[in-house]
């Protein structure tokens, strides 16, 4: 295995840890702030159909899906769906996350340029995904012992997508969640310290995909650097 993709691999282990880090805090606040209940009482779901309406939005709808943390949009098929703690709870996490969520579902309805254009690359980051690391391993010569100038340069631009879909993606979970912010505070659904309390959990869920941004910069600047000193070296 080369020197290249041993390098590789240490990047790799640093950011996840880094990575990990920050998801192990997510998981934290979400956790305390599901302990603390809401003075309405209204469930995660209540307070999406809630935002929905007040935003006008009619062809949405909010469903239970699965697992932890797993809530999300889905544009494709109009649905916000939001993990059982989430959908069920009656508490400040749950609140957050699901005007989070909607959030989105305003961006839709509103043609939000960013949400456009990350839907619109969606198929060339799969497809960019999933093919990058076994270009990895070919040019780097974790796999063949051998170094690949341009399999490498193609691999750059793999990462280079997946990169740039990460960064895109920051202003729409960024504004998602001002959008929810503003909303929970106008309408008055949280209040005092329930507010400051869906703003930190709101903070780190940013957080996470601060990191999986600077991590995909800091790939494809090592990649890049191999790729000068592969070149230089023929």
């Amino acid at each position: 295995m080369s020197s290249g993709y041993i390098g590789y691999m240490v990047i790799t282990g640093i950011m996840a840890l880094i990575g990990g880090a920050v998801s192990s805090r997510l998981k934290s606040k979400f956790k305390k702030y599901q302990q603390i209940g809401i003075r309405s009482g209204l469930s995660g779901k209540e307070i999406a159909e809630q935002m929905l309406r007040y935003y006008n939005i009619t062809d949405v709808q909010v469903v239970q899906g699965q697992g932890f943390l797993t809530d999300h949009y889905n544009p494709s098929t109009k649905t916000v769906s939001l993990s059982p703690d989430v959908y069920n709870g009656r508490n400040i996490s749950a609140a957050a996350v699901a005007a989070h969520e909607c959030g989105h579902a305003v961006q839709h309805d509103t043609a939000y340029a960013w949400l456009k254009m990350r839907s619109a690359i969606v198929p060339v980051v799969s497809i960019a995904s999933k093919a990058q690391q076994y270009l990895l391993m070919i040019a780097l010569g974790g796999l063949f012992g051998y170094n690949n100038p341009t399999l490498l340069f193609i691999t750059i631009i793999a990462f280079l997508v997946t990169a740039l879909f990460s960064f895109i993606t920051l202003p729409v979970e960024f504004d998602a969640s001002k959008r929810a912010l503003v909303w929970l505070d106008e309408t008055g659904t949280l209040d005092g310290s329930e507010y400051v309390g869906a703003k930190d959990a709101l903070k780190w869920a940013a957080m996470t995909y601060v990191a999986a941004a600077l991590s995909a910069l800091v790939m494809v600047l090592y990649l890049v650097m191999r790729y000068v000193s592969m070149t230089n070296r023929r």
